[in-house]
């Protein structure tokens, strides 16, 4: 076990090397849509990235029907293996809804033996997420 402070440190440490490791400017949230962002999540469980609404109710639902329109072309010609979760509970118990493609391995941000594997698959993932965006974006926001 780590105290706070200990996993805060390797916490940072983590993400200054992907920094590093793949230095990139992400769109993350500077999509130009309100309450559409891109996020990163590692923590001592799971790693994944995300595609998030978290406007408020009506805005979800008119984004939300958009990209489950545009499902099947981001299931066949981007990210295969994408989850849809109309109703995503974050740990803050705030509700929203959630595009995400999770790395099914042992990963854990305390065990730096699993670092460039998450490395890759948050670069390698996270291109194809924005690829998909800048492809469908005008559709997304009309």
């Amino acid at each position: 076990m780590f105290s706070k402070e200990e996993s805060r440190q390797i916490r940072q440490e983590f993400w200054t090397s992907f920094g590093k490791s793949f230095p990139r400017k992400w769109i993350l949230y500077n999509t130009k849509i309100k309450g559409l962002t891109f996020k990163f999540h590692f923590d001592t469980k799971k790693a994944l990235v995300a595609l998030d609404l978290e406007t408020d109710l009506e805005n979800r639902i008119k984004f939300w029907e958009k990209l489950i329109a545009l499902k099947s072309i981001i299931k066949t010609d981007f990210l295969p293996e994408a989850i849809f979760e109309e109703e995503y509970v974050l740990e803050n118990g705030k509700e929203i809804s959630r595009i995400y493609v999770a790395l099914n391995e042992n990963v854990s941000i305390h065990d730096k033996n699993t670092w460039r594997s998450t490395m890759n698959f948050f670069n390698d993932t996270m291109i194809l997420f924005e690829s998909f965006f800048d492809t469908y974006k005008e559709i997304i926001d009309s």
